[in-house]
């Protein structure tokens, strides 16, 4: 079938695009958030294709995805008339956990009779208020990209993009207890901004905006992943890490106690044991080694590409019914 999709979340279509259908996403001509075109960073397959708002209206679509309100205002306007929901199903991919109080959680979907609303984590289900609106949870699931770790290098590695702007939400605050235990490598996009909160210390690199192959062998080169996110959905730097054989350490907040059993990282939310144990993996290359052996055997088991694939497949059947 054909998918309308925009490009919000490279590493999450990346995996998305990899069914067997033909994925639309728009083009604007300065690649702007309306409509990013296909990833620069990521490798997509050739069954995603590029259309400008003016090839939208004429593109034959059996399903519209989602994922702000945004790309349901552009899909009404952009699709010659067809109206989402309506004329071609509808589904609303959530990636984010909500903010505010837990009673003023709701969703910009809430008691909708025409969409289904797909949340990525059990965490995000649990405390979105969608109301009447159907809901379906489908965990993430990323291409494995082999064992890779050799921890060679005594840093530890943490991905975040943006962490200046998003500041204690992803736990920018805490990498300078981090940078106690030793050299934290920070990656992602606009990580240069964290030398405007440290400075430049001994204990803090930044590697900006790298594509996902590099960043990938680079990070599998550092001891252990540092997780200092306080409260967002699940992120797929943190299952790409496991995936690459690092061992873990994470805040205990959201989904993070199911993606990092016991066996496979520390997972608290004393973050002096976090210290601690960053400390300890950085100087402990056996044990780095057995915890990162175990955390690839949870995540190729738990967030495999086929068990995601599978269940949107499911979905978008039941949906275009």
């Amino acid at each position: 079938m054909n998918v309308l999709i925009w490009h919000v979340h490279g590493s999450w279509t990346t995996s998305f695009v990899q069914g067997p259908h033909h994925y639309v996403v728009p083009l604007v001509d300065d690649r702007g958030p309306d409509g990013r075109g296909r990833a620069a960073t990521w490798d997509w397959p050739a069954t995603v294709v590029e259309r400008t708002p003016e090839e939208l209206a004429d593109t034959p679509l059996d399903v519209v995805v989602v994922q702000r309100s945004r790309d349901l205002e552009l899909a009404e306007q952009w699709l010659g008339g067809r109206r989402p929901g309506r004329d071609i199903p509808l589904i609303w991919l959530e990636h984010n956990a909500p903010q505010g109080r837990i009673d003023q959680m709701c969703h910009p979907a809430r008691n909708r009779d025409d969409l289904t609303v797909v949340h990525v984590t059990h965490t995000n289900e649990l405390f979105w208020d969608t109301g009447t609106t159907r809901t379906v949870t489908i965990e993430h699931g990323i291409p494995d990209p082999g064992h890779r770790w050799t921890g060679v290098e005594e840093a530890a590695a943490v991905v975040v993009n943006e962490p200046l702007r998003r500041g204690r939400v992803v736990g920018a605050d805490l990498l300078g207890r981090f940078g106690a235990a030793g050299r934290i490598d920070v990656f992602g996009m606009g990580v240069t901004g964290l030398h405007e909160l440290y400075g430049t210390p001994e204990w803090l690199e930044v590697h900006d905006d790298l594509p996902q192959a590099e960043m990938h062998d680079r990070l599998a080169r550092r001891r252990c992943y540092v997780h200092p996110f306080r409260w967002t959905s699940l992120g797929l730097s943190l299952v790409e890490a496991m995936m690459l054989g690092m061992p873990v350490v994470a805040l205990a907040t959201t989904e993070i106690p199911v993606a990092v059993p016991d066996r496979c990282g520390v997972v608290s939310n004393d973050v002096d044991a976090l210290v601690e144990a960053t400390r300890r993996l950085l100087a402990d290359p056996a044990e780095a080694t057995e915890l990162g052996r175990r955390a690839r055997e949870h995540a190729i088991e738990h967030f495999s590409l086929d068990r995601f694939l599978d269940g949107w497949n499911q979905l978008l059947e039941v949906s275009c019914r």
